[in-house]
This record gives C-alpha cells, structure tokens and sequence, in this order.
C-alpha cells in the first residue's frame, strides 16, 4: 500500500492548518455551511496482488471519516477511480468484493486506516490480496458468558453458506493470538511474511470425509460444554441450552463431565497433539479471532510433526509454541473484539477480516450474529459474507440456535 505525493512532515501543517481555519480543529461537518469551503479530491488505484486476478472492477468502494461520521460508497471502475467534492480529513480506505476467476471465486480486500485528505489531486494505491470463498460461515457465536462468571455456555455455530452440498469432516476450528484483543501484538518471523496466522490450540471435525454432509442453509454447532445451562448446578440464568449442540470440546474435565455430543478432535498445543492440563476450552469473554480452515486436498498439514509449522513469539523469551496455519487455508475468519474502538488491534488479516463485532461487556449473555442477505428457492437463508464482520454481523444479540432458519443436518441429534 503506498500514499504519494507528499511527505508526513508537510501532512501535519497541512492538517493543523486546515483545523485553525475551521476554528481550533471544530468538526470539519460544520465546515460545510462555510460558503467558500476549499474541497479535497482522491485518485485511487486499487492494485491485485493474487495472479489470478486481473481488474478490480465493480469492487465496494468505501471511504469513512469517522470523527465526522462521513461515509462515500462507490462501485469500482476499470482503472483509476475519482472522488471529488470530500470535505478535508483523516480516512479509512477500504476496496472489497468478490470477482470470478477461472481458479475459482475470490474474495478481495485491502484496506488503509488513517489516510490524510486533505486537498486536490491527491493519489491513493491500494493493494488488494485475495481469499477463498466459503462454503462454510460462522453464523452465531457466544462468548461473553452469563452473570456471574459463568463462561461454559459459549458456543459457535457454522453454516454451509454455498448453493451446494459440503462436508464438515476434517474442517479445522481455530482461536488466534493474543486470546484477547490487544496493541500489544506478537512479533512473527521475517521470513513468514503474510502468508500464516498464529493460533495456540488447534481443533478439528472428526469423521471420515463424508459423515457429516450439510445442504445449502444447513449448520451445526460446536459447544465449549454440550449440557443444559439452565439446570441448577450450571447456570440458571444462562439464555441457551447447548444439550443439542453437535460438537463439543471436551477437555475431560471430571467437574464438567464428557457429554454425548461427538467430541472434537484435539490436533495441537503448545507443540504437542496432547491438551495440556487445562481442565476447559474457552475463547475470551473479551472477544477472540477465530477461523475456520480447511486443508486442500493433495497437501499435507501436521503443526506437531513438521517444526517449520511451529514458532515462538519473538516479542517475548517464553519457550511457548504456537502454530501456523496458511493463510490461504482459512475458510472463514471473524474478529470479535471489547467494543467498537478497538479496532486497531486487528489479529485477523484484512483480506480475511477487514472489520471487527463486540458485545460491550463481559457475562452479559449477548453473542454476535451475522445478517441474513436473502433466501434461495427452497426458502434457505443466504448469509452475509463480505469478510467484514463490521457489515456482516450484528453486535449484541440474544443468543439463539439458527437464528435465521437454518436446516438442521439428517446426522444431528438436534432432530
């Protein structure tokens, strides 16, 4: 991503110049009554940086300026795109879409926070990588708990999003690092480049390729503890009842005993296929980055068996490994962060992830939902799937099992 033109130093006099004129930094929106306003204007390219992809026409185009609550939305035009008249300010930029390619479909994104526009004729490029779409979606997640401190009653339910049958055997489940969202982040390898994200602990779907189908608007659920919350010795106030769920992550904790949902298959942590001596799996109460990743058939992916799928976090001297997952294997990624200002402690890449959900607080039995876009013919829902959680969810909802009507599989207990 590259920003000409002119130089950081003369940014800022610009900049402190344009907020003595608008009276000591006062909004920039009020600036609009002033009749002899001076506008900016944006050249933008947006630069492909995957082979199989050659023009970022008919891409989303958004532009905000979020101190002044601006937002221009254009639809991408071959070449160099324009914006004339924006009021002078600090922008984030982002390009997005899905394109077609005789490799498959893609899903592209890039995006640039904190851009200075500030006069005519400034120029903006923008490189825009790609990801796979789909099938499958994280649709509903829960993870704030229930008061008081009560945390076993997370969940994370998955949607097959596709217009064709897909299998959840063998789909990789993934928290990244920090658990929780933070500036302070993990320095990685040089050498990695862009091309992993890092998680702690790696989970998998058990089955034998084919034991687990889902029809288009089919999902299931994976549960932290697959029992009935609201019986008295858990959590009466708890808004879900996980005893239907189909997965869970058990941890053989002897407190919270093995439930018969079928178990998760542990594959990594800290090195090693064993789990450690932690007596639950959990994501933060706080909001974690989770993925969903799936590995391509023809290749091979053993994190405890291969060292070069290991490393350390070289920002500190702990001898902790984690695992890297290819980036290009992730089927889904959503951000989940404390609350809307933080997302500047973005873990997920861009071109998975450009945006972030919340719910404001912790045990406040409120998960996050991803919207509806439509239904096809058979009345199944069409899940948004933009890979921007900002657009795509819906923060701070009652938890509830597919929400928008999804089927339920022949397989699950459910029925």
């Amino acid at each position: 991503m590259k920003l000409e033109k002119y130089n950081v130093g003369s940014l800022i006099v610009v900049f402190l110049g344009v907020c003595t004129i608008f009276q000591g930094c006062q909004k920039i929106n009020d600036a609009r009554e002033i009749e002899n306003i001076q506008y900016a204007s944006l050249r933008l390219e947006a630069i492909p940086v995957i082979e199989e992809v050659t023009s970022t026409e008919g891409l989303r185009l958004v532009l905000q300026n979020f101190p002044e609550g601006i937002r221009i939305e254009r639809t991408m035009e071959a070449g160099a795109n324009y914006i004339d008249n924006m009021v002078p300010g600090v922008y984030s930029v982002t390009v997005s879409g899905t394109v077609e390619s005789d490799q498959g479909n893609f899903f592209l994104n890039g995006s640039v926070n904190n851009v200075m526009i500030l006069r005519e004729n400034e120029t903006l490029e923008i490189e825009v990588d790609g990801a796979t779409v789909g099938p499958f979606a994280f649709s509903e997640i829960f993870y704030s708990g229930t008061d008081p401190f009560y945390f076993r009653n997370q969940f994370y339910e998955i949607t097959n999003n596709s217009d064709g049958t897909a299998y959840a055997d063998g789909l990789y489940f993934a928290r990244l690092v920090p658990i929780a969202a933070s500036t302070s982040m993990p320095i990685w390898p040089e050498e990695d480049g862009n091309r992993y994200v890092y998680t702690d602990r790696i989970w998998r779907v058990p089955g034998n390729g084919a034991q687990y189908p889902l029809q288009p608007g089919e999902s299931f659920t994976i549960a932290q503890f697959a029992a009935n919350h609201r019986l008295p010795q858990y959590s009466p106030n708890s808004p879900i009842d996980c005893s239907k769920c189909e997965f869970e992550f058990n941890m053989n904790n002897p407190n919270f005993p093995d439930q018969p949902a079928t178990d998760m298959q542990h594959i990594f942590f800290n090195g090693n296929a064993a789990m450690g001596s932690s007596p639950q799996y959990l994501t933060s109460v706080f909001g974690s980055a989770l993925v969903i990743f799936r590995v391509p058939e023809g290749e091979t992916y053993d994190p405890v068996g291969n060292p070069n799928l290991q490393t350390r976090d070289l920002s500190t001297t702990s001898p902790n490994l984690y695992a890297k997952i290819p980036r290009s294997y992730v089927v889904d990624a959503v951000e989940a962060v404390q609350n809307e200002t933080m997302g500047t402690a973005k873990r997920v890449p861009t071109v998975l992830d450009a945006g972030i959900t919340y719910v404001d607080a912790t045990y406040n039995s409120l998960g996050v939902r991803r919207k509806k876009l439509g239904n096809r013919n058979d009345g199944s829902p069409i899940l948004m799937d933009t890979n921007n959680s900002t657009d795509d969810f819906e923060p701070k909802v009652v938890p509830q099992f597919r929400y928008h009507g999804q089927g339920v599989p022949d397989w699950s207990s459910a029925n």
